[in-house]
């Protein structure tokens, strides 16, 4: 469904499109490209974990729970479905989320009565979180979570809006714990009003196109509901929310209203299994109070898989390793002249593990590059540098790279004392720095042409043609592909022939890198 709004700056009226980036709609294209596995019997929610774990596909559940709600998960842990989000492929990604984030965003506002995330309206009592087909995920966690939730809130200070995902541990009807991890940019905005003896509003969107879940993992210094816009290379719909002044995209599954009490840190969350595979322990985090929830009529639910042991096929992984990716491929833009690939692995958690590949220029390019790396995130721990004729997607050829082109007392860097991720489960209990390695894989500078570390390939046999082999060896040196060029062979055999009628003939030789060439006469002495 299409209308007409109004847009932010008071410009032009735009076209709001209700249904291009609805989640449902992206569901039905994976459905149809085969990524879904669609499970129609009615199943427990103590049931959903167990099929999401380390599936391969998202899934989509068309009768969760005692409600037979409609509900679906992992829509965005592989790279390919991500890639299909933006109409790429998943080597063209990084490289498109770039360009979309230097777009001019467009926000429509929308009246209340033409948002389908509105459609319906439950306030009061009939608002109520443990309605919701919300799943016990990890056998250790607090509580059923909300996983797939992204956050919209207004800082008060500068009146932009922040975007960011969080999770939401269910304590009854209308409250829920809310992790505030640090750094980030809610707990910083929300310990502001805490401090101020202020409640903090919140909307969470749940079920929302994989675009504006990248969005809600970027982190810049802008209203960052204009990320929103600029990643979906569209005007984005928005529409304020029914019991707060925040606005949201319109075009949402379900939309649950309410705020952070002015408490602080004071309530239990947690356990939850978290993005590195492991759990997080017990926290004192802020408390969510329900004030309303929306949705629309046909709305399907969402959640998000998280950790466990199959990392590398989770929505967490998938998602920070773009953040990682977009964000180190940022600082190897001021760090080196020309960076050619960025991966973040998605089995270290999407951000431990960085690879990148690089042209050298000048000496020293591939150490800048992992200085880069090692400063631009905290999560950062790990960097492997390569050339650019390393596939740094390909696990085999990354291992190849370390097997050959790696000396331990010359090729790796190790940084100490450095700002990490708490949750770390390798640091010492209490610690708030950590050691980070670099692995430099490069050919020494100046090196890669030699004929020992050229890469073997299948012959192309591209060369000049001659008249015959010994017309080609009176030109100049040349690899038997090139003789074999010359005179247009397709079997070899009968150059190996030419070649020996010609030995003498010619004092044929061969050179250090193995081309045939014609010896030097030497003349006779006194002439």
């Amino acid at each position: 469904m299409n209308v007409i709004g109004r847009t932010e700056a008071g410009g032009a009226p735009q076209v709001a499109d209700f249904d291009r980036f609805r989640l449902r709609r992206f569901i039905d294209e994976l459905a149809a490209a085969g990524e879904v596995e669609t499970r129609a019997d009615p199943i427990e929610l103590a049931g959903l974990a167990e099929v999401l774990e380390g599936n391969a596909k998202a899934v989509l559940f068309r009768a969760a729970g005692p409600e037979r709600q409609e509900l679906v998960g992992s829509v965005m842990g592989s790279r390919t479905r991500l890639a299909r989000a933006f109409g790429k492929t998943p080597d063209t990604l990084l490289a498109e989320i770039q360009r979309r984030l230097k777009n001019k965003p467009v926000l429509v506002d929308v009246s209340r009565a033409e948002a389908p995330c509105q459609q319906v309206v439950l306030t009061g009592d009939d608002a109520d979180l443990t309605a919701l087909p919300v799943h016990f995920q990890h056998g250790a966690d607090g509580a059923p979570y909300i996983s797939s939730s992204i956050d919209y809130v207004i800082d008060p200070k500068t009146g932009f809006t922040n975007v960011g995902l969080r999770r939401m541990m269910l304590r009854g009807r209308k409250e829920a714990g809310i992790d505030l991890v640090a750094p980030s940019d809610l707990r910083a905005i929300y310990e502001a009003s805490a401090g101020a003896g202020q409640r903090l509003p919140v909307s969470f969107v749940v079920g929302a196109h994989p675009i504006d879940h990248v969005a809600g993992v970027m982190r810049l210094p802008i209203d960052e509901l204009g990320i929103v816009a600029s990643l979906r290379d569209a005007p984005l719909a928005v529409v304020k929310c029914v019991s707060n002044d925040i606005r949201v995209p319109a075009d949402a599954e379900y939309v649950i209203e309410g705020y952070l009490d002015e408490r602080g840190h004071v309530e239990p969350e947690g356990p939850y299994g978290e993005f590195l595979g492991y759990y997080g322990a017990v926290k004192r985090n802020p408390v969510f109070h329900l004030t309303a929830i929306t949705h629309r009529r046909d709305a399907l639910f969402q959640t998000s898989t998280i950790g466990g042991r199959h990392m590398g096929l989770t929505d967490t992984a998938q998602l920070s390793a773009l953040r990682t990716e977009v964000m180190i491929w940022r600082a190897l833009e001021g760090a080196v002249r020309e960076p050619v690939a960025v991966y973040a692995t998605t089995s270290s958690g999407g951000a431990f593990n960085v690879r990148v590949a690089l042209r050298q220029r000048v000496p020293g390019e591939a150490r800048n590059a992992i200085a880069a790396c090692m400063s631009a995130l905290a999560n950062c721990k790990n960097v492997f540098v390569v050339d650019p004729d390393v596939d740094i997607f390909s696990d085999a050829q990354m291992d190849w790279a370390m097997a050959t082109r790696f000396q331990p007392d010359r090729d790796l860097v190790v940084m100490s004392g450095m700002r990490t991720l708490p949750l770390d489960p390798s640091l010492p209990p209490g610690s708030r720095t950590g050691s980070k390695a670099g692995f430099d894989l490069t050919w020494p500078f100046g090196t890669a042409d030699r004929l020992e570390v050229r890469v073997p390939e299948p012959p192309r046999f591209a060369g000049k043609r001659f008249p015959s082999v010994e017309a080609a060896l009176v030109d100049g040196p040349k690899f038997f592909e090139e003789l074999m060029s010359a005179v247009g062979s397709r079997d070899g055999r009968e150059v190996v022939r030419a070649v020996e009628a010609l030995r003498d003939k010619l004092s044929l030789d061969r050179d250090a890198e193995g081309r045939y060439v014609i010896k030097p006469t030497t003349p006779a002495r006194g002439t």
